[in-house]
């Protein structure tokens, strides 16, 4: 496995079975397997937990390092965050980076884009309209 593909699994297993169905309902952290995690060795957190308040549901959710081209892989993947719910994910790509680019898309055909967010020193992001 690359790299690239251990940190996506990391993302995504840090977001399965996370998606809260309704306001209020805490999403545990999902532990990924030791052998798959590709966990930067600084000690900084970059656990966040995304609150989607925009009205709409978010479809997809991608999150890159600022030092990348293109965008990532989904991480909710096969599930979808509802409005008013939060997901907690771990954007940890394994190279040290603090500072990503997000990108979501919506149920509306909006895509909304937040460009150098430092996930090293928030631990909540909030997508309004």
């Amino acid at each position: 496995m690359t790299m690239k593909t251990i940190a996506r699994a990391a993302l995504i297993l840090a977001a399965v079975g996370t998606v809260a169905a309704a306001p209020a309902v805490e999403a545990p952290v999902a532990a990924a397997p030791a052998a798959a995690t590709a966990q930067s060795k600084d000690g900084l957190n970059r656990r966040v937990r995304i609150h989607n308040n925009t009205g709409w549901t978010m479809l997809r959710f991608y999150a890159s390092n600022t030092g990348r081209s293109s965008w990532e892989e989904d991480i909710l993947g096969d599930d979808v965050l509802a409005n008013n719910a939060s997901i907690v994910m771990n954007i940890d790509d394994g190279t040290g980076a603090c500072n990503f680019d997000f990108k979501a898309e919506f149920t509306n055909g909006q895509s909304l884009v937040r460009n150098n967010v430092n996930v090293c020193q928030i631990a909540d992001y909030y997508y309004t309209r």
